[in-house]
């Protein structure tokens, strides 16, 4: 798990004090009720910024579960001609989400909205307009954090992790909402737990909307980020996006 700045002496226990957090290639403020960006949500952003960096033109970015701002914030700092959307469903996380993108002075490429997944950006026109969505989705199963993942609740909120009782009810919404927004050829990007790969291509496949998915992995090996591509938008015979 990625370590926070260490407090000065003497401002530990100053609820005041701002608390900063290394993410990619910036710095965000964090909040005790909103999740701790992680390791994992690195990969994630670090796939989708090499994805859309290597566009021409300028791109559009949706991120869903958006929590601190740390995808969206993240992904556009490195990608000069993206601007981005970003949605939560908390008072807290839309809070959090807009102070960080005014730190880093860049509320004129990044909305930040609230709402439940994709009802919260209905109003800003983004249907089939998206080069690439990404989140962050909780999808751990509620069981589990009642027993062995329970210790994730002492310090963050049970809903930055409660993926419903199978672990993958916001997964499931995700895959299926996010094609409506996704140009084609467009990109669907998401962080998922261990051990659900085999799920999420099951999840991806079903739905008809997207090419067969690619997984990144972390440095031990372990698949957890899913790429799906929308159906068409690649430049003939090439393979490569349009």
């Amino acid at each position: 798990m990625p370590q926070h700045h260490s407090l000065p002496a003497g401002r530990a226990n100053d609820r005041n004090w701002l608390r900063l957090h290394r993410f990619m290639r910036v710095e965000l403020e964090l909040a005790p009720d909103v999740l701790v960006p992680r390791a994992e949500t690195e990969l994630l952003g670090r796939t989708a910024a090499a994805i859309l960096g290597q566009q021409a033109h300028e791109t559009i970015l949706i991120d869903m579960c958006c929590g601190s701002g740390n995808l969206a914030v993240g992904i556009v700092s490195e990608c000069p001609r993206a601007r981005a959307w970003a949605a939560d469903l908390t008072d807290s996380t839309v809070s959090l989400a807009r102070r960080n993108v005014v730190r880093l002075a860049l509320q004129d490429r990044i909305k930040v909205r609230q709402g439940d997944l994709f009802a919260a950006i209905e109003g800003d026109g983004l249907h089939g307009a998206a080069d690439m969505v990404v989140c962050n989705p909780p999808y751990i199963s509620s069981s589990r954090l009642d027993s062995e993942s329970a210790h994730l609740l002492e310090n963050e909120p049970r809903e930055a992790f409660d993926g419903g009782p199978y672990g993958i009810s916001i997964l499931q919404r995700l895959v299926r909402d996010a094609a409506a927004f996704l140009k084609p050829g467009g990109w669907l990007l998401f962080e998922f737990g261990e051990g659900q790969d085999r799920q999420i291509a099951t999840l991806l496949s079903r739905t008809k909307s997207y090419e067969t998915p690619t997984f990144a992995v972390t440095a031990d090996g372990q698949p957890r980020v899913a790429m799906a591509r929308k159906h068409g938008g690649r430049v003939p015979g090439t393979g490569s996006p349009a």
